[in-house]
């Protein structure tokens, strides 16, 4: 591991300006530090100076998690474990504060923060070995696409078949959420131009600008809204294939929806047709859920060894759905 600097600047400013000015060629910015920590582990990362953000506040920051009216905000700097916990989240937008709480371990969660989450690098194993040169660390292949390929992506063109890793960005998705910056020319993001699929760009995953920083994340609440993951094993692991949704209901009536999937596309992948198939569905009648929830998989292609997210994505859906309306999910 090669040496290198740390800073804590005392405001955004002070951020910006170690991220942009010529004192430093590799500059890294740190919340909670743990993809860092496992990025300089693997050799990936080799900065020069490691930029501490964890005591960084926004104006207006006053609780890791606040309400004013019908906004809801996130800090930066709220960690995993108080998303999780939130009152106003589990009331206001359940979907959030269970994505979140399905995350990692509880020790992961207790120091991961929400910037850190939003913006994590992909957990491919050829990009995560130094050993391989895959296309997304400058190579010419994506060794994924015809090797070992089990949880990689089966939506999206390639030419890199990652899976997006966060669980909070699908959540923010179908809750209209709002990144906010400092530092360039933009004060604010929505979520969903975010990211941008590997075709857009292959060495990074998201639109931010160089020097720009996350202060905060605004949200609408989701009050009817659900979370469900299938992992190998539900303690800790990463998802094969997971669904969040958001409801309006009339009644059982399924009146709007809004859904919105995880590791299964190298972004969090809305699903429009799922929710058009939605509206008007009764939440007593399982075979027209159950229809509605199979369209997920259209525009699918999976690779070799990954189709059954077929299989698995469709439940996962009907799944966040029915928790959602708050009804039974069996196991």
């Amino acid at each position: 591991m090669n040496p290198f600097s740390l800073a804590r600047p005392k405001d955004h400013a002070a951020t910006h300006a170690l991220l942009t000015g010529r004192r430093f060629s590799l500059p890294l910015l740190k919340g909670g530090g743990m993809d860092v920590v496992d990025h300089l582990k693997e050799g990936l990362w080799k900065p020069d100076v490691v930029i501490d953000t964890r005591h960084l506040r926004a104006p207006g920051a006053s609780a890791p998690i606040s309400k004013d009216g019908q906004t809801i905000r996130i800090e930066a700097w709220a960690t995993m474990s108080e998303i999780a916990a939130s009152d106003i989240l589990l009331k206001d937008a359940p979907c959030v504060a269970h994505a979140v709480g399905s995350a990692a371990s509880p020790q992961v969660r207790n120091v991961g923060t929400a910037a850190g989450n939003l913006l994590q690098r992909p957990r491919c194993w050829y990009y995560r070995n130094e050993q391989f040169q895959c296309l997304k660390k400058g190579g010419g292949t994506c060794f994924a696409f015809e090797g070992e390929n089990k949880f990689h992506a089966i939506f999206g063109e390639g030419p890199c078949y990652i899976v997006h890793p966060s669980n909070l960005a699908p959540a923010l998705c179908i809750t209209d959420a709002v990144v906010h910056l400092h530092g360039g020319k933009r004060a604010s993001l929505p979520i969903t131009d975010l990211y941008h699929t590997p075709d857009k760009g292959i060495r990074t995953e998201h639109n931010l600008e160089p020097g720009e920083i996350v202060t905060h994340i605004t949200l609408s609440p989701a009050p009817v809204s659900g979370f469900y993951a299938i992992k190998e094993k539900q303690s800790f692991d990463w998802p094969l294939a997971f669904a969040c949704a958001a409801l309006q209901l009339d009644g059982s009536t399924i009146r709007s929806a809004r859904v919105c999937a995880g590791a299964v596309a190298p972004v969090p992948w809305l699903l429009p047709g799922v929710d058009a198939a939605l509206k008007g569905v009764d939440l007593d009648d399982d075979k027209a859920l159950r229809a509605a929830c199979a369209k997920a998989t259209e525009g699918a292609r999976p690779l070799s060894q990954n189709a059954y997210k077929l299989t698995m994505l469709p439940v996962a859906v009907r799944r966040a759905v029915l928790m959602a309306a708050g009804k039974k999910v069996e196991a």
